[in-house]
């Protein structure tokens, strides 16, 4: 048996001023075949459970590229077809394969395409013909196109939300391409367009019960897997929205039956599922009245894993205006505010402008005499056995706040990103953090109370106002009954 695998993988957000190129990509994960490190990545982990299974079963495994580039804006078209075709090459120089295994994202949007992924997955269904299983893991942040169920044998898209089943996935994404390829089983995929788009952490109610609920049904005979597409509100794309993906054992009827009913239970619960969000103002006045600590203030819409900068300050300016201390925020990138940093060296006072520099909507840069407390040439955080760049980092301090600021942008994952510089997370009376829910594992098991933000920028965050140009249907929140407009679509059966 021959398996070839690879990874190509980012997520973009069609409104975001961050525009994504090669260098993007060599600055946040590139490995050429064969030097993967032994530790995951999010969108690599179907490699690291490749080996694991070729080294019990003895198969030979060939090793593409691997590239990764933190969410931003569109991506340069030649740097999307350079990655794509570095792959391609790789593969064609593998054949004949038996399988190709992926680890892609599924919200990455190139200037001139629309659905990289499923232009990615046509040109390798080329290559290799109908014979040969070709399987892919997901994020479940991306767009389900119909493209992508034609050419792929089995899609799998992580099932948690923050994505802490990452590595689980994989495996499984691995294990049923093996019985594919041995015979055992015959994938048949349905996907349901649940007409809707939302988010929907999986650490709250009523999405947590939702997730049981679908890991229950995987146990029925003949059920493979259960996907849930979230969909990614911030890419302008013609397919954007939630779906539901099932997988049987050549069941087709099953596969749309289960796809359809639970896409429409799940678009009963839409709207229910974001955890109270509050104003700068108003979560700011809890941080001053709360006397325990650590309280996490979560900024939700400022964050770079939703494809924007990472540099806003709008809450840096109330903390300041109600005069605050023992309050660190992790992190505010900016990259030339933390080379001054650097120039001035670790002790030094100096007046420094930092944040509120990529957009309109990010907040007024910050005017300080601050103290450099520490630096670090390459700061890591951690995210379920991974490791998350940060790049340079200076952590400055100034009226009794601490900042951390960065070069890499990077969303906030785990208090290990405040211990990276020296701050001790456990000790501070509040922990601003930017992220919508991948912060909350890591946090929460530290924080007396964690609180989400709504700073209504710079992320499009509003369906209704996002102006979408290249959305094909109706979908709520933007139609209040999308199943009863003419365009309604049956789900989507593949075998």
């Amino acid at each position: 048996m021959r398996i070839f695998t690879a990874s190509l993988a980012t997520e973009t957000n069609t409104f975001s001023p961050m525009f994504t190129d090669l260098t993007s990509f060599k600055n946040s994960f590139y490995a050429a075949p064969g030097e993967h490190p032994d530790t995951p990545t999010l969108c690599s982990a179907p490699l690291i459970a490749c080996r694991e299974r070729a080294l019990t079963e003895g198969f030979t495994l060939i090793e593409g590229s691997c590239s990764w580039a933190e969410p931003g804006g569109l991506v340069n078209r030649a740097t999307y077809e350079f990655l794509r075709d570095e792959i391609l090459l790789q593969l064609t120089a593998a054949l004949p394969v038996d399988a190709v295994v992926l680890g892609l994202h599924g919200a990455m949007v190139a200037q001139g395409y629309d659905d990289c992924e499923g232009d990615l997955l046509s040109r390798i269904r080329a290559l290799t013909g109908p014979d040969t299983v070709i399987a892919a893991e997901l994020d479940p942040h991306s767009h389900l196109t119909g493209q992508r169920v034609a050419m792929a044998d089995l899609l799998i898209a992580f099932k948690e939300f923050p994505h802490l089943d990452f590595m689980d996935r994989a495996r499984e994404l691995v294990q049923l391409t093996l019985a594919t390829v041995r015979g055992e089983i015959i994938p048949c995929m349905a996907s349901f367009d649940c007409r809707m788009i939302d988010v929907l952490p999986t650490s709250n109610e009523p999405m947590k019960s939702f997730l049981s609920r679908i890991r229950q049904l995987e146990q029925q005979p003949g059920v493979l897997s259960i996907s849930v597409i979230h969909g990614f509100m911030a890419g302008d794309v013609p397919e954007m929205g939630t779906q539901l993906l099932v997988i049987t054992d050549n069941q087709p009827e099953l596969s749309k039956q289960l796809a359809s009913q639970l896409g429409m239970e799940l678009f009963a619960l839409r709207g229910q599922s974001m955890p109270a969000m509050l104003t700068v103002e108003e979560g700011v006045d809890q941080l001053r009245l709360n006397r325990q600590g650590p309280v996490v203030l979560a900024d939700v819409w400022d964050n770079p894993g939703g494809g924007v900068a990472g540099d806003g300050t709008l809450i840096l300016h109330e903390v300041i205006r109600q005069q605050l201390t023992g309050v660190a925020f992790g992190t505010i990138w900016d990259p030339m505010a933390v080379q001054l940093c650097f120039a001035a060296g670790e002790g030094a006072v100096i007046p420094l402008r930092f944040g509120g520099k990529s957009c309109a909507t990010a907040g007024d840069p910050v005017d300080k005499i601050i103290e450099v407390k520490a630096l670090r040439a390459s700061a890591w955080q951690e995210f379920a056995g991974s490791k998350v760049p940060m790049g340079a980092c200076a952590w400055i301090r100034f009226d009794g706040i601490d900042v951390i600021l960065n070069s890499n942008r990077c969303q906030s994952f785990d208090p290990s990103l405040f211990s990276a510089v020296g701050i001790v997370p456990e000790q501070c009376h509040g922990l601003v953090v930017k992220s919508t829910n991948h912060f909350y594992q890591g946090f929460a098991a530290i924080a007396a109370k964690v609180l989400y933000l709504d700073a209504k920028a710079p992320y499009p965050s509003d369906p209704k106002q996002n102006n979408y140009q290249k959305l094909s249907r109706a979908i709520w929140p933007i139609v209040e009954q999308p199943h009863q407009t003419a365009d309604k679509r049956k789900p989507v059966c593949t075998q």
